[in-house]
């Protein structure tokens, strides 16, 4: 790190590290900023979406349906902000495969069904588990365990030094080193501290720079990325902020990911909160209103299917399926009816009829079938 591109105390201090190299030990939250027009306008638009999107969430009759599908694809994208090049269908096929024997080990699949168990595991932990260390450490247990980082001790915070820079780089060459073991200690407990804050700061501020501030810490040896956008969503749900887990960054950060990484970077160097808060805000009010856009859709096909197919009750059962994935077998269709083959394929035939499946290998064996619309809707890119 070059000691001159370091210019405001108000954010850290550079610590001369024994072994020569120079690390950045952040302040305590909150940072001392000023809310002008500029920023109070860009948090009303973003409590409004965010308002909005958890009011429909709480509205929909059935929103495990949406939550189980925008799980996988956060789990996707967020991934593939880490560099794994697996794709939402490739995800959603390989979980229906028939045959367990059969399903992928491809490490970038691996790496994305355990975001999904990381993800899944803190919604459910949250009711009685506040947002805390020990919850951040028991998700990067479960997103770091049998994976390619699994080395890096899932589930506990670094004993070493760590760096962000490219590959070959050490301490002494990388574009930024996070605090010291002794430090990182001291940091997270304040950083704790401040998740505990209520009715000081709003609420998105305070978001913001959580988030910042655990990405500044960097406290574990590889994974920091991940944990930090899951952490976005905890801490929204932990305040009723969300009604139900809907509302991911990752598609935002992906689309604007030189824009993040710079915010980050002038955060820690010049002290500059106020673009970083308001990017992270308009990430918020796009992200939730893209949300509410798919769900929304998502509602209007299940309704739609519904209506078209409501003489056919063995057709409804594997509609609702559909928007949980919506590949099928003619396997996945008989466990999930308890019915025989035959009956299973009939129904998948009557659904290839209402032009709702399409079958897409060309095979007379090992059919997959696809509900397309439901799939566009769920992987539309990020505008």
């Amino acid at each position: 790190m070059n000691p001159n591109d370091f210019s405001a105390a108000k954010s850290g201090r550079l610590l001369n590290a024994p072994q020569g190299y120079l690390a950045f030990v952040p302040n305590s939250l909150p940072p001392p900023i000023n809310i002008d027009m500029e920023l109070a306008l860009a948090l009303s638009k973003a409590d409004a979406a965010l308002s909005e999107l958890s009011g429909l969430g709480g509205q929909l009759p059935n929103p495990h349906l949406l939550i189980s599908p925008y799980i996988r694809r956060e789990a996707v994208l967020s991934s593939r902000i880490e560099g794994t090049k697996a794709s939402l269908s490739d995800l959603l096929i390989d979980e229906i495969e028939d045959d367990n024997s059969k399903r992928s080990v491809n490490a970038d699949i691996q790496e994305i069904r355990n975001y999904t168990y990381a993800l899944e595991h803190g919604v459910t932990l949250l009711p009685e588990l506040p947002l805390s260390l020990r919850l951040t450490r028991e998700i990067h247990a479960k997103l770091m365990t049998g994976v390619r980082g699994d080395k890096a001790t899932p589930g506990e915070f670094r004993r070493t030094q760590n760096w962000i820079g490219p590959a070959g780089s050490t301490p002494m060459t990388a574009a930024f080193v996070p605090p010291p073991v002794v430090e990182m200690h001291e940091c997270l407990d304040e950083w704790e501290k401040f998740l505990h804050v209520h009715d000081v700061i709003p609420d998105l501020i305070q978001c913001a720079m959580m988030h910042i501030q655990f990405e500044t810490i960097h406290p574990f040896l590889d994974g920091n990325g991940r944990v930090g956008r899951l952490l976005v969503t905890f801490f929204l749900l932990e305040r009723k902020r969300l009604s139900q887990p809907l509302l991911y960054l990752s598609a935002f950060i992906d689309a604007h990911k030189n824009d993040y990484y710079d915010l980050l970077q002038r955060v820690r160097t010049h002290g500059d909160w106020i673009p970083w808060i308001r990017f992270f805000l308009q990430g918020v009010t796009e992200t939730a209103t893209a949300a509410g856009t798919q769900a929304k859709e998502l509602h209007r096909l299940r309704e739609q299917y519904r209506a078209q197919l409501r003489d056919k009750p063995n057709a409804l059962v594997l509609i609702d399926n559909l928007f949980i994935n919506p590949y099928m077998t003619i396997g996945r269709a008989a466990k999930i009816l308890g019915k025989t083959h035959p009956t299973a394929k009939a129904t998948i035939t009557a659904m290839e009829e209402g032009k709702i499946l399409r079958e897409m290998t060309g095979r007379q064996w090992g059919r997959f079938y696809v509900c397309q619309p439901v799939l566009d809707a769920l992987d539309k890119p990020f505008a």
